[in-house]
């Protein structure tokens, strides 16, 4: 590989060792904390987890993010097996939302999702109908996310606290039958030349909106 270089040519760029993700196997003694994995302190813990999960069993990581989890859930119709529905679930686990809903076919694209899917809580409903079933007896109020007429500008909507956020497909958007049941119809404000956002791009909007709305945020460095 080569780089351009100071005086007008190009000069090889030097080698950048991969980055290693994660930790290695555990230094013996191993700790006696029953949330920890013998295989992973054995093996090492590769996982794309924060690091204050390394070596948990994936129960354990389960059970603890449930005592912090958002009111939040996220729905997303698969009717083409859409790829960007993985990407949406891992969003959705970056947020600790309380569920993500696959509405259509059971099995989906879960390439993008960075196995952050086991972490997370999976409902399916296999049709449109079911979902709205569903919302309506739990007492949910249905956010479609949609660049549709009449849709509110997210940025000056206040969202539910116990909403469902709705997102469709790449290209058709929500189905007509969730448009229609929705409480609450938003869109996200645009200013380029594009027709729409990426669906898990708008996903990932409409759920950093909610989190400022309604998640407690640190002061300080993320870091």
């Amino acid at each position: 590989m080569t780089e351009p270089a100071a005086d007008g040519g190009t000069r090889e760029r030097p080698e950048q060792e991969p980055r290693e993700v994660g930790v290695g196997p555990h230094p013996e003694p191993w700790p006696t904390d029953p949330r920890l994995d013998p295989e992973l302190l054995a093996g090492g813990d590769r996982r794309n987890v924060e690091d204050r999960f390394r070596y948990w069993r994936r129960e354990a990581v389960v059970a603890e993010l449930d005592l912090h989890r958002h009111a939040l859930h996220v729905a997303i119709e698969n009717l083409e097996h859409d790829a960007n529905i993985g990407s949406v679930v891992r969003t959705a686990n970056a947020f600790a939302v309380g569920a993500f809903h696959i509405v259509g076919r059971r099995r989906w694209n879960r390439r993008g999702a960075m196995v952050t899917d086991r972490y997370q809580h999976e409902i399916h409903h296999p049709d449109a109908a079911h979902l709205i079933a569903w919302a309506r007896e739990e007492g949910r109020p249905i956010v479609a996310i949609d660049l549709v007429e009449g849709a509110l500008p997210i940025e000056h909507t206040e969202l539910p606290q116990n909403a469902l956020l709705v997102v469709g497909q790449e290209g058709p958007g929500v189905s007509p039958e969730i448009l229609a049941a929705a409480n609450l119809v938003v869109g996200i404000t645009q200013f380029g030349s594009t027709r729409s956002l990426n669906v898990a791009a708008a996903a990932a909007i409409a759920m950093h909106s909610w989190i400022v709305q309604h998640a407690e945020v640190p002061e300080g460095p993320l870091r």
